[in-house]
């Protein structure tokens, strides 16, 4: 067992047994990358730390089911965060249909226009997009989650997923026009 290995096996056991260092030990090992993944999901730093909260209590919670033969600290901890994000998306979405579409439609962005763009650029565009539009486009586009899978995870129809998807799609580009970045 490597150094690494012993030490997050430490960690794990020293939060089920509710050692507060063990667990601000875990916060602080992941607190970056998971904060990051929030950002991607969230209008706004102050939603992203609400459910990056949010997803390591329920890591502390839950860490006794935590199998290192099946996956990483690091994978177990992140599809906990990610859950985190879309359960706040739902719970602060507003009551509204969403219209279906049996296919999304295939925009194309030039990836000259993107290059264009930094990064912090690319992720303001995103954070513009309605909270669930944002959450599939982050679960298809950056994560590489399926449209089945999203279904899943989102509780909405596959058409509703495409549907999104293509939305996103279509605001991004137009948000790309409009800032002069797309011809």
């Amino acid at each position: 067992m490597s150094k690494e290995e012993e030490y997050i096996l430490r960690i794990v056991e020293g939060c089920i047994q509710d050692d507060r260092k063990a667990q601000e030990q875990l916060y602080r090992s992941y607190y970056r990358a998971m904060m990051t993944l929030c950002l991607r999901y969230t209008k706004n730093e102050s939603d992203a730390m609400e459910a990056l909260n949010s997803g390591f209590y329920k890591v502390y919670k839950n860490i006794s089911r935590y199998d290192s033969q099946k996956a990483s600290l690091y994978t177990w901890i992140r599809t906990i965060i990610i859950h985190s994000c879309l359960d706040m998306i739902q719970r602060n979405q507003h009551a509204s249909a969403t219209a279906e579409m049996e296919q999304a439609a295939n925009i194309h962005v030039p990836p000259d226009a993107i290059t264009a763009l930094s990064a912090a650029e690319i992720l303001q565009l995103v954070r513009e997009l309605p909270p669930a539009t944002q959450a599939v486009f982050n679960l298809y586009v950056i994560e590489g989650y399926t449209h089945p899978e999203i279904t899943g995870l989102m509780k909405i129809s596959e058409g509703t997923s495409k549907w999104h998807l293509s939305e996103a799609r279509k605001k991004l580009q137009n948000k790309l026009k409009t800032t002069g970045r797309h011809e």
